[in-house]
């Protein structure tokens, strides 16, 4: 039977202000295959969640660089997972700035295709403040980023297998 457990931001925050300017070396590093953006992401997530959804191929997770699910590096299949998540696991839903807090995710597209996905580490007067991989960074402005669109995930809580 799953059961809900909340998402524990201050975990997420703390692990994504350790590790934005660095690499934990428990994780390969995809900066030159493609990007780190979304594999930082995803350990800020599960820092915060701290459980993984072993589905074969639609789940979220990492055992190693050739062991894991396209959701825990991929930026699409990332948003896939979260919002479409009714199983084990982190699961987010799609709001504005108005429905965000430290530890959500914002992915940021051109077109249809969306390409990075930060970490959002504060929100203070109305900005946005985030931390990624992909040209490393920690409290840096949303608004400081050239993109035509943003699409804002909230975690609204974990599941987990229990009684």
């Amino acid at each position: 039977m799953l059961k809900e457990k909340e998402y524990r931001r201050e975990a997420a925050l703390q692990y994504a202000k350790q590790w934005a300017l660095g690499r934990n070396p428990r994780y390969l590093d995809f900066e030159h295959m493609g990007g780190d953006c979304t594999n930082f992401a995803s350990q800020c997530i599960y820092a915060g969640s701290g459980v993984m959804n072993y589905t074969p191929v639609k789940g979220w997770y990492y055992n190693s660089g050739y062991d894991r699910t396209p959701s825990w590096t991929g930026v699409q299949y990332l948003y896939n997972f979260l919002v479409g998540n009714k199983s084990v696991g982190p699961y987010a839903v799609v709001t504005d700035e108005k429905g965000i807090q430290p530890g959500d995710i914002v992915q940021l597209g051109n077109g249809s295709w969306y390409y990075h996905s930060p970490v959002i580490v504060a929100v203070e007067n109305g900005r946005i403040f985030l931390a990624a991989h992909s040209y490393d960074a920690y409290m840096r402005p949303l608004d400081s980023y050239q993109y035509e669109q943003a699409r804002f995930l909230h975690i609204k809580g974990v599941r987990v297998w229990g009684a």
